[in-house]
């Protein structure tokens, strides 16, 4: 079994920041990305930031300029370094990663169960 366990929102003024953690554990051969999506109420889930093991990045134009991804890939974490919240901000972050646990011949999803981070204006 793998596990994704995120850590670190909560409720932060407008303009401040939060850093969220997500770490996998199980039994995991390899990670080949992990990221962050969120959704807010009644919107769908989107994507907020993927990282790469070659360490390739990519950003929602939303948050761009303002959250950085990382990954300590001893601890199999992934991080959210989010600053300059903004009220629209608001919503479940969730962790995901796409990995390959032992004995598997194909790689597979898998996913957090959500934080949630709060921007108050």
């Amino acid at each position: 079994q793998v596990q994704l366990v995120e850590s670190g929102g909560g409720l932060v003024q407008a303009g401040g920041s939060l850093r969220l953690s997500c770490a996998a554990s199980g039994s995991i051969v390899r990670i080949n990305a992990m990221g962050w999506y969120r959704q807010a109420p009644g919107k769908q889930r989107e994507l907020v930031a993927h990282l790469t093991s070659g360490g390739s990045t990519n950003y929602a134009d939303s948050v761009k300029g303002r959250f950085t991804i990382s990954r300590d890939n001893a601890k199999n974490t992934v991080y959210l370094q989010m600053n300059s919240l903004k009220p629209e901000d608001t919503a479940v972050y969730y962790c995901n990663a796409d990995l390959y646990r032992t004995g598997d011949y194909f790689a597979n999803v898998y996913w957090g169960q959500g934080t949630q981070v709060t921007v108050s204006s």
